[in-house]
């Protein structure tokens, strides 16, 4: 990437939210994802004729919460368009979009990056439209299947302003962005299934000269894959103009597999569109009164949350912005302080930690955790009063994962309460130190570092169940 040094990417993103209506944009399906294929799409849906569209008042609603997030203008007139263009699975011959008068105007997002330092990114627009049907490959041989389940689920496209101008900054924006629509509980942001989905435009340039021509990569549906097509296309690009040959505008799909990007087709542009008013749809008119009671709904947004996750529980500012990224950890969090109470930073550190790994390594949603957030808060109240060590509490944290049960019988059940008894304790420290006669004396020499030694063979000697506290006390005295 030598070369690339003097080229300085401008990227932009256009994010596709899906809204979690239970209906469709403009007509009364259902939206549910994982129906058998064309099960959920009415006349409305493959515009046959005589039918007429009706806007989804939930769906306009979530939109005008999104702007009001992102301090934006809510435009108190919108007009929904039809954008042309024909595929197989759009069957209307067009998309219900909006175009020149949308629903949200400029607004702006902070993001924060790796250096602690923070930028503002601008928004542009974000207007409602219709999403497509789905065109099937994988289970055909020289044909295409296409499910229309999907035709009018309602989208938010959110375009940026061309303010991103590293890899890094695109990243920290589109997961700021995803944050955003979970905590306005408007999106699901259920990537995998297409819920939440990133077209990236990028060019190349010096700094100082024009801007330079962009090509728009479709469809990105993970934040890995964005990083992964972003260092291709920069790559790609920049080989180009180093030759001195001319960067081609056109849309291309980017290649999971293969991780580099290919031609789709030559960019269009909107006039390739004509688009122009849908005669079927009213213009769209938001009183001042529609806002407020938008507005009263809104909840705690990630950085005024993150702020008071700081202030309430003694967090660093960075265990705050890791607990707050995603509403649903934030919200099992808290959950678990109340149940604990005041021991916040271990509290914190098991989310972070063992429960969160176990969700990664085990591919779960936090909604399908075996564990409760009451179960994890007994476990870390159990740690807390002294009945189990935190050795043993992985133990049943992992028992609790794999089996279910309830913290307490599991303790009782195989015997895991810790030994506090004094007596006990000092007996077991002084049968080690007369075991190890060469451990000791090399300790008293200055092998400090054999105390851990000894604290290992007494854990060993009461199965883990010693206090530690009590164990180092005696050792101490005792060495």
């Amino acid at each position: 990437m030598n070369k690339t040094n003097a080229w300085q990417p401008v990227i932009g993103l256009e994010i596709h939210a899906q809204l979690a209506t239970k209906t469709k944009i403009f007509s009364p399906a259902s939206t549910k994802f994982g129906s058998p294929p064309n099960t959920q799409a009415c006349g409305i849906d493959l515009g046959l004729p005589g039918v007429l569209p009706v806007l989804n008042q939930q769906a306009l609603k979530m939109a005008i919460q999104f702007g009001i997030a992102i301090e934006a203008e809510i435009g108190k007139r919108s007009v929904f368009a039809r954008k042309n263009y024909f595929y197989p699975d759009l069957p209307k011959g067009y998309q219900i979009s909006q175009y020149e008068l949308p629903i949200v105007g400029q607004g702006k997002i902070t993001i924060t990056l790796a250096d602690k330092s923070t930028k503002i990114i601008g928004i542009t627009r974000a207007h409602l439209e219709e999403d497509a049907g789905k065109s099937l490959h994988e289970n055909f041989i020289n044909q295409s299947g296409v499910d229309l389940n999907r035709a009018g689920t309602p989208l938010l496209e959110i375009v940026s302003e061309p303010d991103l101008f590293s890899i890094e900054e695109t990243i920290a924006y589109a997961k700021k962005m995803h944050s955003i629509v979970q905590y306005l509980r408007i999106c699901d942001g259920n990537m995998q299934e297409g819920s939440f989905r990133m077209d990236a435009n990028i060019s190349l340039h010096k700094k100082g000269d024009p801007l330079g021509t962009r090509a728009e990569i479709k469809n990105i549906n993970s934040f890995k894959f964005l990083e992964k097509a972003l260092e291709y296309e920069i790559q790609r690009q920049s080989t180009l103009l180093d030759k001195g040959e001319k960067v081609i505008q056109e849309t291309r799909l980017f290649d999971s597999e293969k991780s580099e990007t290919r031609s789709m087709r030559t960019k269009e542009e909107a006039n390739d569109y004509r688009y122009f008013p849908d005669p079927d749809l009213l213009p769209v008119i938001v009183s001042d009164e529609d806002i407020k009671l938008a507005a009263k709904d809104l909840p705690e947004l990630p950085d005024a949350r993150r702020e008071r996750f700081q202030n309430q529980y003694q967090l660093t500012e960075y265990d705050a912005q890791v607990l707050t990224n995603s509403r649903e950890i934030a919200d099992f969090f808290e959950n678990v302080c109340d149940t604990v109470g005041t021991e916040y930073k271990i509290c914190a550190n098991w989310v972070m930690g063992d429960f969160s790994g176990l969700l990664n390594q085990d591919n779960l949603y936090i909604q399908e955790s075996p564990v409760s957030a009451e179960q994890l808060g007994t476990i870390i109240k159990r740690i807390t009063d002294k009945t189990i060590s935190g050795k043993i509490a992985k133990e049943i944290f992992e028992e609790l994962w794999q089996n279910g049960g309830q913290v307490d019988e599991i303790i009782d059940k195989k015997g895991l309460r810790q030994i506090t008894d004094s007596g006990a304790i000092e007996k077991m420290v002084d049968e080690v130190i007369a075991q190890n006669p060469d451990q000791v004396a090399a300790y008293r020499d200055g092998k400090d570092k054999l105390f851990g030694y000894f604290v290992g063979q007494i854990m060993k000697a009461s199965q883990g169940k010693a206090n530690p506290a009590e164990v180092n006390k005696f050792l101490k005295q005792k060495l």
